[in-house]
């Protein structure tokens, strides 16, 4: 996850400090020039052109600052619930973390929960569902990188979650990982069954974890998994062997395995890459070698930092990150550039 956050006073610099030390994430500190600089901070004069650009480069935005400043910010940049990210507002001395946008799919009310727990602050959360203790459909979702779809059915199933109807949870067996969807749904407390394709109507509600959107029905909600996407940059000549172990092992992070990866992605600069080459047959999945000019484009659209000594090499400060960011129309960063002895991997979810 990259997270933004937006302090205008020296005090809530400080809290910004404190937020970034708590989260296990990369997190850029946007602080209101004219104060006392911190190491490693991004200064700006005017909030809301900064705050319009990070919408869209970042998957949450913290500010600490006014509810209502927060409101006016993010206003003319929203768009789905799908899509947004999660947006959080803290007190200037942590005494009140609220989830503000996104709290189901985007994971504000998670991060909420992290952040409040680390701060020693109070948890602010509205959502019904969260409210009344009760797992809505798209939290389930989220956690599993799950998407809801046709959206319009996200308010039907999560009016049902409160009214204590009954949901079940059926996975296409044919569906690649239905067993690991199966484990992760029981440890949630809901029961699931494989099935090889809908129930009949009028047995109640039913959220089909399927690969096939295309279901329209009333009492369903289709679950479709996104895909993941590995970046990956590695030295000349490194084997195909350890590129793997390197993904493996970035993937360990976050929970997840070689079979959950839909695509691999690196710089056309690797096009001719054998151990990527080799890796893309192996794993039988597609590799794009995106231009640098594409990989640029995709730096500067979601703010990612360079490194001088890549980009003096190859043309381009960042490999891994962009070649994944640019292999989806939006993503989320599941994992950030994380590097190894000769290999980087960066893990994107499509959005």
């Amino acid at each position: 996850m990259r997270c933004a956050v937006f302090t205008a006073t020296p005090r809530g610099t400080k809290t910004a400090l404190r937020v970034r030390a708590s989260l296990d994430a990369s997190v850029d500190i946007f602080v209101k020039a004219g104060q006392e600089m911190p190491a490693e901070v991004r200064v700006y004069k005017r909030l809301a052109p900064q705050v319009e650009a990070a919408f869209h480069q970042y998957d949450a935005l913290v500010f600490i600052m006014a509810t209502g400043i927060a409101v006016r910010m993010i206003a003319g940049s929203l768009k789905s619930k799908l899509e947004d990210p999660a947006v959080l507002v803290l007190d200037e001395e942590a005494q009140h973390v609220i989830s503000l946008l996104s709290g189901h799919i985007g994971g504000a009310n998670e991060l909420t929960r992290e952040l409040a727990a680390s701060l020693g602050a109070d948890p602010v959360i509205t959502t019904a569902t969260d409210v009344q203790k009760k797992l809505a459909v798209d939290v389930a979702a989220a956690r599993l990188a799950l998407r809801p779809s046709p959206k319009e059915q996200i308010k039907r199933f999560n009016s049902a979650v409160l009214d204590d109807e009954s949901i079940r949870y059926v996975i296409d067996e044919n569906l690649a990982r239905a067993s690991f969807y199966k484990k992760r749904l029981d440890d949630m407390g809901l029961a699931a069954v494989f099935g090889r394709g809908l129930p009949p109507e009028k047995e109640g509600l039913t959220a089909f974890i399927t690969a096939d959107e295309s279901v329209r029905r009333e009492d369903v909600i289709c679950l479709v998994p996104r895909r993941l996407v590995a970046g990956i940059g590695c030295r000349r000549g490194t084997e195909m062997s350890e590129i793997r172990a390197a993904l493996e092992a970035a993937l360990t992070r976050i929970g997840r395995s070689i079979a959950d990866v839909s695509l691999l992605a690196s710089t056309e600069v690797k096009a001719d890459e054998a151990g990527l080459l080799a890796l893309s047959a192996e794993l039988k999945r597609d590799i794009r070698f995106h231009s640098n000019e594409k990989m640029q484009e995709t730096i500067d659209a979601y703010g990612l930092s360079e490194s001088p000594f890549v980009k003096k090499n190859i043309g381009i400060g960042n490999v891994a990150e962009a070649a994944a960011l640019a292999s989806v129309p939006a993503g989320r960063l599941a994992l950030a550039k994380t590097r190894f002895e000769k290999v980087t991997v960066a893990l994107v979810w499509e959005k």
